[in-house]
Formats: structure tokens, C-alpha cells, sequence
């Protein structure tokens, strides 16, 4: 069925005739998808029928019954199952080996109406909403409200179990506040309004509250087409995908309407999934749909779990520690032109890749802890003349830096992205090849600071990083690949380089453990 396009820009998310395939169907009510990032499957809820489902490859299977009439699913940053209870007015965490843990159940020593959507931010703290949905006859359990109102709540990072949440919204704003998702920066929080029909846009505070509330979006209804605000989620470049009359309404970041997204029943909830992340699936009445889409999501904290990777080499109690005194920090080919929007090489997919895997701000915590170790920073920055006249074109990498017009010394590509300046007592590399060390003063640097591991992040993980990994391995240093902090075009480069090569030659980890084995 075909999509209704209303700016160009919607034909860069999907395809305007892009398929809608059945993947599930013969359900109550579908609510809640979410998909495992390593085991590759969806989960979501039949809520009325008080059943959560399995849809993988062999097909949809029970896996909780009864499931207290979950609505809104997802995971934190450890793969433990988030899930909204209707029946039982409760946030719960449910853990891999199947305890269940209460979240939250009251506010003030008043019950909850009924959690109904649920996020995780990258701190660890959990937002959900809380209208009274789950106290309706056939959604929930009918039975008396307590609270009178229906908020916006957080759950504070590392929270004890059963600890008030804080309400992060003036009280009365919201009549069924419903879905909601962070910007991929978790600078603004969307939450929608089924019965206003509308979505408001929050700026998050630093103690995670929501400041400065306004209407983002408004008239989501349709006098001919059966639907309202419900589900919603942010795909990487910023745009908000929120289920609407007729389908998914698509919005920029901006609040224009792109297009919309055609399902053939009323939608409920949505969810990215598949192996690249490229497969929208839809939760809708009595079915599930998948349709493929040419955008990723915003780059939650659950997608990053990599269980299913080759184990990090440890030291004695299976932990990994690292000398500080012995390390330094590489930050490589981190400029305008690589990955930001507007650069020359934006049509790659660098910069989505860079927001899915959290680099930047990664990288950044990362250098502020060296820096606070005495650790080195070694930043490589790849530079040319104007006239390339100290370009060799004997591959099409460098060709297409020159044909590009890309990486000019002095130009606004080649300065380093916001946030990943060089600091007094940083050293700043230049190179003008793949790897950091060819013809570059990087060894002597390292020899100086009698530096012997390196933790190396930055772009183009299948090709800079891994030739300065490969060489470093070589020249018998320890490398070590903080994989969040590091992006290329897309994540089935990545993955391809992180999975295979890349663990021969070095120790691939993630920035916390990193931050952690630095002491």
C-alpha cells in the first residue's frame, strides 16, 4: 500500500511504496513491541488477553501468561525486561532469570492509575506515563481511581525498589498523556496526549525533570479514519514517528508533518527492529506489520548490549583493568566533514551512525575522565591542501576525499565536531592516510609519554580505526576498541569490522568498561 508523502524529506525515511507485510495476526489487542538487540527477536503485548508474545523467525509464541494486562514494553541498559501493568497499577522490572521487581506502584501514597509507556534514559533513569487506561473494563481491570489526575514520572538512576517516582510534569497538563521518547541527544522529551491529541516537546532538566513544555504537534485526528496518539518513538536523525489516524504520522524535528506511514488497521505502538534496525514493526489491533524503513532509531541504551560478542580477554576476577599510567586516549578522524550534517561525507549515513552509537558524548566522557588520570590525548585529525597537491589519488579513498572537496585544512570540515576540541595539553596528529601512524609523529608522541596501550575511538571503524589497530597490534602495543565509541557509515560496517577483524588485533570493549578499568 502506498505512503503519503507530504515534504521530500520523508521519501530520505522510506520508501513511498515501501511493502507492509503481516507479520503476526489473530491477537486481541497488540500494544508494547520491542526488539532484543542481540537475540533478534520482537516481544510485545497482547494486552486484553493478558499475554505477552514472541514474533521470531519460527513465528509468535506465548511467553507470559498471565502478563498483569502489560501495555508498554522495553529494556534497560542490562537487557532486564521495563513493563507497564495495567491489572496491577505497577512499573516492573523483570530480570533474566525471571524475578520480578517493582518499580514503582504509588505516588504519595496514592496508586498509580496505570503505567501505559515506558523509556530508559542513558543515566539509568526511567520515565513512563501514567494515564488510567488500565482501569477501563476490557484494556485493564475496572476499578476506582486514586490519584484523580494523570501524569509523567521518573524513576531516579539506582533507585530502591518500590521508591516514589518523581512527577516530572505539572500535574493537571495532560488528560492521558500516552507515548513518549527522548531526542537522540536526551535534550528533549516527546510525550503525547491521546485524548488532546496532541504532542508536547519538553526540554530536560539536569535533576531530569521536564522544563518548558509546548505544543510540538496538535490536530492528530481524523473526522473519516479511525485512531489518536499512542505509541511513539524517535528515529535517529530526530524526527518523531507517532501512531495516528491511518497509521504512523511522521514529524521533523522542527514540527512539519513529513508524511505518513499507511497501516492497514488502527495503530497502537511501534518499534524498530531487525538485525541493521532498518524494519519498522507496528503494532496494530489484532496484528503486528513490519515495513522496511531507510532510518535507524535513536540509539536507546539497551541497543548497545552486545551479549551475544566474542567475550574482552580479563584480567584475574574476570574484570578488565588498565595502568592508566601506561595508556593513551586516541580520538580519530572526530571532524565536521566525517560525521556531522552538512559535511562532505553526510551522504554516507556517518552522521546517523555517529547519533546511533552515542560516539560523540561517549568519547567525551571518556576524555574527561583521561584527562582527570593524567592519561595522554592524542587527537588525529586528517588534513589537506586546498590544491591537493599533497593528496596521492592511488585509491578511490582518497579520490573521493578530493573529488569531495572534503578535509581541507582551515575549512569548517576539518575542524574537530563540537564537543571534541583539543584541550591545553591534548596533542593534535596530522595525517593524510587511513592509519594514524603512516608518516605522522603518533609513535613518537606515544615513546615520549612512555605510553604502551592505546584506547583508540573515533570514525570509520572498518577503515581508520582498524588500519591504526592492525599496525598498532604490529608495532606491539595494546589496542584497545571502546566499540560505542567509535561509528562508521552504518552499523553492518561496524558490526562487520567490531565482530571479526577487530578482535584479532585488539581488546574490544565499551566506554564504560573502559572508564571503570581505568580506576
Amino acid at each position: 500500500m502506498s505512503h503519503v508523502a507530504l515534504d521530500p524529506a520523508f521519501r530520505r525515511l522510506i520508501d513511498e511504496h515501501a511493502p507492509v507485510q503481516m507479520a503476526g495476526s489473530g491477537f486481541t489487542f497488540t500494544e508494547g513491541p520491542v526488539w532484543h538487540p542481540t537475540e533478534h527477536y520482537l516481544l510485545f503485548s497482547d494486552m486484553p488477553a493478558d499475554v505477552r508474545r514472541r514474533l521470531d523467525r519460527a513465528g509468535v509464541r506465548e511467553v507470559a501468561r498471565p502478563s498483569n494486562k502489560a501495555n508498554g514494553l522495553t529494556y534497560d541498559a542490562q537487557l532486564n525486561l521495563i513493563a507497564c501493568e495495567h491489572a496491577t497499577s505497577a512499573l516492573v522490572r523483570i530480570r533474566s532469570d525471571g524475578q520480578r521487581e517493582v518499580l514503582a506502584t504509588h505516588f504519595q501514597g496514592r496508586e498509580l492509575n496505570s503505567p501505559n509507556d515506558v523509556c530508559v534514559a542513558s543515566d539509568g533513569a526511567i520515565y513512563f506515563t501514567d494515564p488510567w487506561y488500565g482501569r477501563m473494563p476490557h484494556y485493564g481491570v475496572e476499578r476506582p481511581r486514586q490519584l484523580g489526575w494523570q501524569g509523567v514520572f521518573r524513576i531516579r538512576p539506582n533507585a530502591r525498589a518500590g521508591e516514589e517516582p518523581q512527577l516530572v510534569v505539572e500535574r493537571y497538563t495532560h488528560s492521558q498523556p500516552n507515548g513518549l521518547c527522548f531526542s537522540p541527544d536526551e535534550r528533549l522529551m516527546y510525550v503525547n496526549d491521546t485524548e488532546q491529541a496532541n504532542i508536547r516537546v519538553y526540554e530536560v532538566a539536569a535533576d531530569g525533570a521536564l522544563k518548558h513544555g509546548r505544543i510540538f504537534a496538535s490536530g492528530l485526528r481524523d473526522a473519516l479514519l479511525p485512531g489518536l496518539p499512542d505509541g511513539m518513538k524517535c528515529d535517529a536523525g530526530g524526527n518523531v514517528w507517532c501512531t495516528a489516524p491511518g497509521g504512523v504520522w511522521v514529524f521533523a524535528p522542527d514540527g512539519r508533518l513529513l508524511g505518513k506511514v499507511s497501516i492497514p488497521e488502527p495503530p497502537a505502538n511501534l518499534h524498530w527492529g531487525g538485525p541493521d534496525w532498518r524494519t519498522l514493526y507496528v503494532c496494530a489491533s489484532t496484528s503486528v506489520y513490519a515495513v522496511p524503513v531507510k532510518v535507524g532509531p535513536r540509539n536507546e541504551p539497551f541497543m548497545r548490549a552486545q551479549t551475544d560478542a566474542k567475550p574482552v580477554p580479563r584480567a584475574e576476577g574476570d574484570q578488565l583493568r588498565l595502568d592508566a599510567s601506561r595508556c593513551a586516549l586516541i580520538i580519530q578522524d572526530m571532524q565536521n566533514d566525517v560525521v556531522m550534517d552538512g559535511g562532505a561525507f553526510a551522504s554516507s549515513g556517518s552522521p546517523d551512525h555517529c547519533r546511533q552509537q552515542n560516539a560523540i558524548p561517549n568519547i567525551a566522557r571518556l576524555a574527561a575522565r583521561c584527562r582527570a588520570l593524567g592519561v595522554p590525548i592524542i587527537h588525529v585529525w586528517f588534513l589537506r591542501r586546498a590544491d591537493a597537491r599533497d593528496m596521492t589519488l592511488n585509491a578511490p579513498l582518497f579520490e573521493g576525499c578530493v573529488d569531495a572537496n572534503a578535509m581541507i585544512e582551515g575549512s569548517w570540515g576539518a575542524e574537530p565536531v563540537p564537543g571534541l576540541e583539543a584541550q591545553p595539553g591534548d596533542h593534535v596528529v596530522h595525517k593524510a592516510r587511513m592509519s594514524a601512524w603512516e608518516g605522522t609523529s603518533l609513535e613518537r608522541i606515544l615513546k615520549a609519554e612512555g605510553r604502551s596501550i592505546i584506547i583508540e575511538t573515533g570514525a570509520w571503524t572498518n577503515m581508520s580505526i582498524e588500519h591504526t589497530a592492525r599496525t598498532g597490534a604490529d608495532k606491539g602495543y595494546v589496542m584497545v576498541i571502546p566499540e560505542d565509541g567509535c561509528s562508521t557509515m552504518n552499523a553492518d560496517w561496524h558490526r562487520a569490522s567490531i565482530d571479526y577483524a577487530m578482535r584479532n588485533v585488539a581488546l574490544v570493549t565499551t566506554t564504560e568498561e573502559v572508564i571503570a578499568a581505568l580506576g
